[in-house]
C-alpha cells in the first residue's frame, strides 16, 4: 500500500514468534532502513483485520510459517519527520508446527532464521527494537522504555517503545 493511502497515522503489527527452544523467528528485509538487518516479521494492518490477525498474516507472508496468538507483548509509537504517527503492536506468537519449512518472501525478505535473544542482543546487525527487547526477559507488564535511541534510519522526531517486562 502506498504511503499516501495510509494517511498520516500508521498502524503496523509484528510478531515475536518463539519456538519451544526459546528462539525467535527473525527476517532480513530487502528494503527500507532495515535492509540487511535482522528484524521481526511485520507489516501494516489492513482494514479488514485486527492487529493480531495482521501480525499472524505478516509472519505467514514473510516466512511461510503458520502461527497462533499467545498475547500482546509491546507497543511501539513514534512520529516520523514531525508529521506521521507510526505505531506498531507487537504480539507473542507460537508456531503451529515447529518443523514447518521456512520460506522467505522473495520480494521483501532475503533470509529467515531462528535466533536466541542472546544471539540477537549481541549482534550489531539487528534492529534497535529487537536489540532492546532481547535485553529484557518477556515476563509481565507493559512499561515505557525512556530515552531509547531508534537510530537515524527513519527520521523519528519522537519515539517510544513499550515492552513487556
Amino acid at each position: 500500500m502506498a504511503k499516501n493511502k495510509r494517511g498520516n497515522v500508521w498502524l503496523g503489527a509484528s510478531g515475536i514468534v518463539m519456538n519451544s527452544n526459546g528462539e525467535w523467528l527473525v527476517v532480513k528485509k530487502t528494503y527500507s532502513g532495515l535492509k540487511g538487518m535482522w528484524s521481526l516479521p511485520a507489516g501494516f494492518v489492513e482494514g479488514n483485520e485486527t492487529a493480531d490477525q495482521a501480525a499472524i498474516r505478516e509472519v505467514k507472508e514473510e516466512t511461510g510459517l503458520d502461527c497462533k496468538l499467545e498475547g500482546m507483548v509491546g507497543f511501539r509509537t513514534g512520529i516520523l519527520n514531525g508529521d506521521i504517527s507510526d505505531n506498531m503492536a507487537i504480539f507473542l506468537l507460537r508456531p503451529v508446527h515447529e518443523d514447518q519449512l521456512l520460506i522467505p518472501q522473495e520480494k521483501e525478505i532475503s533470509e529467515v532464521a531462528w535466533k536466541t535473544p542472546f544471539e540477537l542482543k549481541d549482534d550489531a546487525n539487528v534492529s534497535a527494537m529487537i536489540h532492546e527487547i532481547a535485553e529484557r526477559a518477556i515476563e509481565s507488564g507493559l512499561l515505557e522504555m525512556e530515552q531509547m535511541d531508534p537510530g537515524d534510519w527513519f527520521g523519528y522526531t519522537s519515539y517510544k517503545l513499550f515492552y513487556k517486562k
